[in-house]
């Protein structure tokens, strides 16, 4: 702030505080005028980075329900198998007559786990840009928890979703049913709930992570800059 002083002679105590009250009007009308310009800003930065993240977090949202979708209908598939061969079992049925069904749908037999794109970049730029320090206490909570939920979802996915498969048996089963051998009705049974613990599993924590991310664009996450501020 600079400030350009009157350079003229006073005659009187009267003239010297007339002038005195025009250089405090002066500050404190170019303090507030400097305020209100800091603070239109921060408002907008706060703005347009909740804008972004609002748009970010439904793209991810919207991701997290079509894989969800995509996972249910593999596992519905992998379920109808695990009856079919379970019932086989139960009715007494031999090896070779519940192999001869197994083939007959061994197109079924796949793991076909969808995962989401999960993006956090929004919410890394307003971090970055310090611009996430002016959204709203309330929202910026939101956000966080939002955010919070996409990268625990994305570690679960990337480490933890198939600790339940024991993968060489799982490859050792399709390469038999590719080969047309016959496979071990309950090893291929077993096999099945593997597969359908994971899938279930997975869109039990999809769904879980979409109701976390939620709140953030259901009118709590307006985005506005502090107020007072």
């Amino acid at each position: 702030m600079h400030l350009e002083l009157p350079n003229i002679r006073l005659h009187s105590l009267k003239d010297f505080l007339k002038h005195y009250l025009m250089i405090v009007l002066s500050i404190l009308t170019a303090l507030g005028l400097e305020a209100w310009i800091e603070h239109a800003h921060h408002s907008h930065a706060a703005a347009e980075a909740s804008r972004r993240m609002d748009e970010e977090l439904g793209q991810v949202i919207g991701a997290i329900e079509r894989s969800a979708a995509i996972n249910r209908k593999e596992l519905a598939t992998l379920r109808s198998l695990d009856t079919m061969v379970a019932s086989a079992l139960a009715d007494g049925a031999d090896a070779s007559e519940i192999n001869r069904r197994i083939h007959a749908r061994r197109a079924d037999y796949q793991l076909n786990a969808n995962w989401p794109t999960l993006s956090t970049v929004a919410w890394d730029v307003a971090v970055a840009d310090q611009s996430a320090g002016w959204i709203d206490a309330s929202a910026l909570q939101h956000y966080s928890a939002a955010y919070t939920a996409e990268r625990e979802l994305s570690t679960w996915l990337q480490h933890d979703s198939t600790l339940v498969l024991d993968a060489p048996h799982l490859v050792d089963t399709l390469t038999d049913l590719q080969a047309g051998h016959p496979v071990d009705p309950y090893g291929f049974l077993r096999s099945l709930r593997q597969m359908e613990m994971m899938l279930d599993s997975e869109v039990s924590h999809l769904q879980g992570a979409a109701r976390r991310i939620a709140p953030a664009l259901h009118g709590t996450a307006a985005g506005s800059a502090r107020a007072g501020d």
